[in-house]
């Protein structure tokens, strides 16, 4: 089964393309070091839980959308492996000095596929 790293942040709306600059900059880079997908998805019908929601999770602030993002892998061994590279790689240097969003309120984590298609 497939390995997936899977993501939730809250992006500005004035910053949506600058992030969509970089996450295309970062798809790139990806596919490039071997992850088999790449998605980054805005939220377009997030409705806020009375205990847990998307909005809720990453403590989504006036004029901001939620982004719901996921990276497939063949194993958790070819993703530990494509990792270090991605995060080696000048590509995205800069996108983790001057990212378009709170990485302080992102949710992020490596998952075992259990059913797939």
């Amino acid at each position: 089964m497939t390995y997936v790293d899977g993501f939730v942040l809250a992006v500005p709306n004035d910053h949506i393309d600058a992030y969509k600059a970089m996450a295309e900059r970062a798809r790139d880079v990806w596919m490039e070091h071997g992850a088999l997908s790449y998605v980054e998805a805005l939220g377009d019908d997030t409705p806020v839980g009375e205990l847990t929601s998307f909005p809720r999770a990453v403590h989504l602030k006036e004029n901001e959308t939620v982004v719901f993002s996921w990276i497939t892998y063949a194993s958790r061994e070819d993703r530990d492996a494509i990792m270090k590279k991605v995060m080696e790689d000048p590509r995205l240097k800069q996108d983790m000095e001057s990212m378009p969003f709170d990485g302080k309120r992102m949710i992020y984590g490596g998952f075992r596929t259990i059913v797939s298609s």
